[in-house]
This record gives structure tokens, sequence and C-alpha cells, in this order.
């Protein structure tokens, strides 16, 4: 990446030109301006955000990315930044970017330019890179619900190998040997790791998964919907299903009842996130409870102390693990 220095040099000018430039500030010719800006777009420059920050004073703001600002998971995680924001005191930015490469990066891009020292990245798509890279210009940098080894000490996230593992030996203890997954159908990790736990306990414990038991669909409650429908119109075998999330599990819920299957009397389910919906489900919905808020707590925390100076311990991990939350949903055979 380019520094201040490189542009100066590159353009014939003093880093103070660069500089205006950059701030729009007074006192630059046209030509001048015209051609600073070249080399900076040739360059690829980014402005360094701590260093901005420091200069201007505004390091009481904190840059936040969600791929959804409607889902009650990233409310969630929402609610949960601003908790600790407001202790700190600090303004928060949310910019949203749904899954995707592009649209998570033009949701990055206007706050890095409007000079955010701490920010909590909440991202899928974007390669490991970047964040790599992004991590040495923003000293604020933290992810969230993401793993990067590289640079683990700016991860907050959740072993959802695990959470597979753990709803799939549940329903197995509960005598359960028909299973049907219904998952997400987004190229991320979390459908991939849950499914791998599943794979993992099922294959322990014995029992096969059929991949005719496995349907994708959009991670909410019509993508539940339509993967039970699928698996009923292909005649699929199984007395439990293990969702996605619990938006998935609400819509398969209705398409059972709706085809006089009953939950949990004929068809045990269970979700993943435990968000207020699980408790009004009818039944009560059986799920693993992501503790997404208690994450973002510490994410902003760790972002703030970041942003303010505080060297990331080489060492450090932020790894956290579901729960099962029992309620009406599963039925032991």
């Amino acid at each position: 990446m380019a520094t201040m220095k490189e542009i100066a040099e590159a353009a014939g000018v003093s880093q103070a030109t660069v500089s205006r430039v950059l701030n729009n500030g007074p006192k630059v010719g046209l030509i001048t301006r015209q051609r600073v800006q070249r080399i900076i777009e040739e360059l690829n420059y980014r402005p360094n955000a701590n260093a901005r920050a420091l200069a201007t004073k505004r390091r009481n703001e904190i840059g936040v990315v969600l791929a959804d600002l409607y889902e009650p998971f990233f409310a969630t995680l929402a609610h949960g930044i601003d908790v600790v924001a407001r202790k700190h005191q600090c303004q928060i930015l949310i910019s949203s970017g749904s899954v995707g490469a592009d649209s998570e990066r033009n949701a990055i891009e206007p706050l890095l330019e409007h000079q955010c020292n701490a920010m909590v990245i909440h991202s899928k798509s974007l390669p490991d890179e970047y964040f790599v890279d992004l991590a040495r210009s923003v000293p604020g940098l933290v992810l969230i619900n993401r793993h990067i080894p590289d640079i683990a000490n700016r991860c907050v996230w959740l072993d959802n190998i695990a959470g597979g593992k753990l709803m799939a030996e549940y329903i197995v203890r509960q005598g359960h040997r028909d299973i049907a997954v219904v998952s997400s159908d987004f190229s991320i990790d979390d459908p991939i790791d849950r499914i791998s736990g599943i794979r993992q306990a099922l294959k322990e414990a014995g029992v096969e998964l059929k991949e005719s038991n496995i349907e994708y669909a959009e991670p909410n409650p019509e993508g539940g919907e339509k993967a039970v429908q699928n698996l009923l119109a292909k005649g699929a075998k199984f007395t439990a299903i293990l969702a996605y999330n619990d938006a998935m599990a609400s819509g398969a819920i209705t398409t059972l009842i709706d085809h006089n299957i009953d939950v949990p009397n004929d068809v045990s389910i269970i979700g993943y996130d435990d968000i207020l919906l699980a408790k009004y489900c009818r039944p009560k919905l059986t799920t693993l409870r992501y503790p997404i808020e208690l994450m973002a707590n510490r994410a902003t925390e760790l972002a703030i102390s970041y942003g303010n100076g505080l060297i990331p311990a080489q060492d450090a991990s932020f790894k956290y693990s579901p729960t099962l939350i029992r309620r009406d949903s599963v039925k032991r055979l």
C-alpha cells in the first residue's frame, strides 16, 4: 500500500500539499491538485485511519458493518455494540453490506474515508488477505463471527463445528436415527461448519445422514418452508430436523403443521441462534444459544481499546461456544 510520502515524491510536492488535497484544503493550484489526485488513484492510496483520527481528534466514533439491519440476529448484534459504545461515549456509524464481497467492500470503504479509528466488522465474503492488510492501517479493527488465524487476536467468533455436533448429539440421545437437515444456501463458512459438526457427531454415533435428507435454502422462514416442502415432496424419511437457524426452523414448523404433521409428536426440530422468536414459536423451540450480544460486547471493547493504543496480545483468543436451550420442540422416542 502506498504511503503519503510516496504520493508526494511521485507528484513532486510536499506531504503537506498531499494532505491538503486529501482534506480538500485551500492553497493548492488546480493543476497540482489534479496531478496529486491522479497519482492517488493510480497508486490506490488509502489514508491511514488512525493517523487521520489523531490529527482531527475524531477518536470517539466506531464504525460498524453488518450484513443486515432487519434480521433479529443482527439487531441483537447491533444492540450489543451500542451498549458498550454508549459506555465509552462513542458515536456509532453503521454501514450495511449484504453477503457478497463487493457489497461488503462498499460498506467498509465509507467508514475508512470517514476516518473511523475503531471498527467492528461482520464480513463473510471478503478474503482473509483483505483484513490482514486492513489491520495494518486500522489499529481498532475487530471482526465478529469470523476467525482468521493471522489476525486471531482481532477475531471474536463462534465455534460452529461444535454447535453442529451439539445439536446432533442431543437429537441422537433422544432416540432419533432418521434425521433431516435444512441449511443455508449462502456460500459462507457457517453452514459448512455446522453441517460438518453434524456429520461428525452422527458418524460417531453410527447414524447415517443421507444426502437426500439435506436441503438448502435462504436462511429465513420462507427458506425453511421451501426446504421442508422439498423434503416432503421427495418422500424423505425423518423424525427430526436440524435447522440452520431459528428463522428456518419456524418456517419448517409452519410447513409441517400445514401438512398435518405434529411437532414434536411426529417430527422433532432444533433451531440455532435463540433469537426472541424461539420463545414464541408453538411449540417453543429447542435451539442453540448463539451468544451474539456477549460477543458484540467483547468485540466493541476490543475495537475501542485497540483504537486507543492497546497492542493486541499475539496469543489472544476470543472463541465462544453455543449452548443447548431445551424447550418443547423435541420429543424423546
